[in-house]
């Protein structure tokens, strides 16, 4: 038993440092080639712990369990987070191209591209920074030039309304929401019967307004209404 423990566990951490070889790119896309990659490297390291012994089995998902708990602990050490995750990894420096970063994380020029495009940002030379996170995804930070103008910079006013918070979804009463607003159900009746909605059961979704607790509501395909 004590063998196939440690079978189990060195295969799961054999995985986790193909994977991390094989690049970001692996995760980021999953092309058909990133794909089968991953499913014949899992399928090929699972085969010598596949058993018939129901024990066994059951052993082996719980050390699974185990270990992966374990690891999730472990990424809280910033040291071992790099090493097993990996650091962002900057591909775009002001309008330029880092090749050889591109290069080690397995990204093709025509990846990258299309990650652009598909993020709004088909112009590179627009593009302060860009970097490939360990998830594989691609944060984008454009130039001043390029960036949207916001209210600030144009000299105007805005009035926060507060985050909308769920209260009613499908005609269900959400009362921990209710709570972090410091209102109860029955404010929330009284409420939405002035809104024209004293039936709340066939209300699809409402939600408070954090600052002015004002509501927004969806009265389903029937009725809409905003009060």
């Amino acid at each position: 038993m004590l063998l196939f423990i440690g079978k189990t566990i060195l295969l799961y951490v054999i995985i986790i440092i193909i994977i991390r070889l094989m690049g970001k790119s692996a995760f980021a896309q999953l092309t058909a080639h990133d794909l089968a990659g991953i499913f014949f490297v899992i399928t090929l390291a699972t085969g010598p712990v596949v058993t018939t012994n129901v024990v066994h089995t059951i052993v082996g998902m719980v050390v699974i369990g185990i270990v992966h708990i374990g690891f999730s602990k472990l990424m809280l050490f910033n040291r071992l987070k790099t090493i097993v995750i990996g650091q962002p990894t900057i591909v775009i420096k002001h309008g330029n191209i880092m090749h050889r970063n591109l290069t080690k994380s397995h990204f093709t020029l025509s990846e990258l591209l299309s990650e652009l495009r598909e993020k709004g940002h088909p112009d590179m030379a627009l593009i302060d920074f860009a970097f490939i996170e360990p998830s594989g995804d691609i944060s984008i930070f454009p130039k001043p030039e390029a960036s949207p103008v916001t209210p600030d910079q144009l000299g105007i006013e805005t009035i926060h309304r507060g985050l909308p918070v769920s209260v009613i979804i499908e005609g269900e009463i959400q009362q921990h929401n209710l709570q972090l607003i410091n209102r109860d159900e029955q404010w929330l009746e009284h409420e939405m019967a002035k809104a024209g909605f004293p039936n709340i059961s066939r209300v699809f979704y409402a939600a408070v307004r954090e600052q002015d607790h004002s509501l927004v509501i969806d009265g389903g395909p029937a009725n809409t209404n905003d009060g």
